[in-house]
């Protein structure tokens, strides 16, 4: 090394290439990829993120995450969070191998910030939803030795002003849903709920309030789910994605829906209407 190259960049680094930080590491560091690492000899107890909701209102989109993760028939963890903001206008939510998840998302937003410094503008957001999917498809080993990631991502068209949802598969299949979805161990329960009370209509509040029901329908029937949990404090995280980008509810805010939930749900359990 000249005196010249003293405290400079190593060559990769300063050579142009794609805008893709993913295919950047994969050339020069392909161990530090999820999907990279040697597989576990047999299937592995991990803690696993349970139940996320999505649902669209006019001129955005909320995201809603229950708090528990599970390992087996144990409560690992009361208060993990499993929504995240993937950049300005978009989130990302988890569900599956908790570990491997954040690892995933943290790798996505790194991807998404690399690709708008590279590019000097942001990546559309179905080119987002396309490149979370190649992130999926290659832990794919990894989910088959038990440890799936499976992921829910959404967020505002900004050519549109519409909110957008986007369901995967662990083989990296992206698929687009329409108006609300749910993803986890719950989701069975969230989307007879999710199909009773979104309404074409709502604004941001009552989304905010549908998805807060939502993860309570998942809880009453799902030991995985986590529901509010008022001693303790613990409440769902929510997203709501908008023209102005992502901004998250504050726990005063959600104390408040929630309270309103179970007033309305003292003596009539199941929520009937």
């Amino acid at each position: 090394m000249t005196a010249a190259d003293a405290g400079r960049l190593a060559a990769p680094f300063r050579a142009p290439g794609s805008a893709s930080f993913t295919e950047f590491l994969g050339q020069h560091a392909p161990d530090l990829l999820p999907g990279r690492r040697a597989l576990p000899p047999r299937p592995v107890e991990a803690p696993h993120g349970t139940t996320i909701v999505a649902l669209t209102y006019a001129g955005g989109l909320v995201m809603a995450g229950d708090r528990r993760a599970t390992m087996g028939n144990l409560i690992a963890n009361r208060d993990m969070e499993k929504v995240f903001a993937a950049d300005e206008f978009s989130v990302v939510g988890i569900a599956g191998t908790a570990g491997l998840a954040i690892e995933l998302v943290k790798l996505f937003q790194v991807e998404l910030e690399h690709y708008e410094k590279i590019e000097g503008t942001l990546m559309s957001l179905e080119g987002k939803a396309n490149r979370l999917a190649t992130m999926i498809r290659s832990n794919l080993g990894m989910a088959m030795q038990g440890l799936a990631v499976v992921p829910m991502f959404g967020g505002v068209d900004l050519d549109t002003g519409a909110g957008r949802i986007f369901s995967y598969d662990v083989t990296g299949g992206c698929y687009e849903e329409h108006d609300h979805h749910s993803i986890g161990s719950g989701s069975m329960f969230a989307r007879g709920s999710l199909k009773k009370l979104w309404h074409p209509a709502a604004d941001a509040e009552a989304a905010v309030s549908v998805a807060v029901e939502a993860l309570f329908d998942a809880a009453d029937d799902d030991s995985a789910t986590g529901g509010p949990d008022v001693q303790r404090r613990i409440w769902p995280t929510v997203a709501v994605v908008d023209a102005e980008g992502v901004r998250f509810a504050d726990d005063t805010a959600i104390a408040a829906v929630v309270d309103a939930v179970l007033a309305r749900r003292l003596g009539n359990p199941g929520g009937a209407r």
